[in-house]
């Protein structure tokens, strides 16, 4: 089957691979590698915006853009040094790549495939930046400065700061924006975090070393990878505490959910795999082969 019947059957996993600088498709109906496609020397960060796949290419210092319907490269628009998250806004218009190196958070316009700025934080080496449903606020997680940094998209400064946990990593939104949850790896921490007030709520205990985090899209369940169990936690958003625990791979990562928020799909950095997680009776359906040290998952 050609690729661009097959993606008229979305939803499709993404998954780049450090390792083998490729990304591997994963239909999600079948939960089968269906394609792999180059995607410069070490991609990380991905996301969508229309037909272009954005994908951050960390020796290169670039954001590459992958045309979805042809699995050819198109342009690449370079950044500073070390850019690993990406991340679009709601409506598609923006992505938002984290610079670590240049500790600062550059912002590409999708209608140009340009650079629109770059924006300081004060944390150190951003990971990721993320932007809150309404698109008007990116926050910002700095690994090395113990800290989440608040942007205001509008004028493209950040307003505030926030001192959380040891290294700071995953940022997942609630869909009504109310709050964000953010892991903290080396503490093994989730922090809660009132988007009203930029204040944090509450924290608690995570699994070892909590990682990557994704919000199911009825808002009730925030689940977090912790890489150092092979875990992922599974967060009621009413009572703030764990209500599950999933073994998955070596290493788990970044993740993703399917729209209908049926199955979490779990990237597992040190065992070359995805696993797949049923959300309805939180338990793990498969684990699929991928590439070579997988960094996440985008699923459209």
């Amino acid at each position: 089957m050609s690729f661009s019947v097959l993606a008229l059957a979305a939803p499709f996993a993404y998954v780049p691979n450090e390792g083998s600088g490729t990304i591997s498709i994963i239909d999600t109906a079948t939960d089968k590698v269906v394609g792999d496609m180059p995607a410069g020397k070490k991609p990380r960060g991905l996301a969508f915006s229309g037909n272009w796949l954005y994908v951050s290419d960390q020796p290169n210092n670039s954001v590459q853009l992958i045309d979805i319907e042809t699995r050819k490269m198109g342009p690449a628009v370079d950044l500073g040094k070390s850019p690993e998250g990406v991340y679009a806004s709601s409506d598609g218009r923006w992505i938002a790549a984290a610079v670590e190196e240049n500790d600062e958070v550059t912002i590409i316009d999708t209608k140009t495939n340009k650079l629109d700025s770059n924006i300081k934080v004060q944390g150190e080496n951003p990971e990721h930046a993320v932007f809150s449903p309404d698109g008007k606020t990116l926050l910002v997680s700095a690994e090395d400065g113990g800290a989440l940094d608040i942007i205001d998209f509008a004028t493209r400064k950040q307003v505030a700061q926030l001192k959380i946990g040891d290294r700071p990593r995953g940022i997942g939104f609630l869909p009504d924006g109310s709050r964000a949850y953010v892991a903290a790896e080396n503490s093994s921490e989730i922090y809660v975090i009132d988007m009203a007030t930029h204040k944090v709520l509450t924290h608690l205990k995570g699994g070892t070393r909590s990682n990557g985090v994704t919000v199911h899209p009825d808002g009730k369940r925030v689940y977090i990878s912790n890489g150092g169990d092979g875990t992922v936690s599974v967060l009621d958003t009413a009572s703030n505490k764990i209500i599950a625990t999933v073994p998955v791979g070596q290493r788990p990562w970044n993740m993703a959910i399917t729209p209908d928020g049926k199955k979490l799909y779990v990237a597992n950095g040190r065992s070359d795999s995805v696993s797949v997680i049923d959300t309805e009776k939180n338990v793990k359906l498969q684990d699929i082969t991928v590439g070579v040290r997988p960094w996440g998952v985008v699923i459209k």
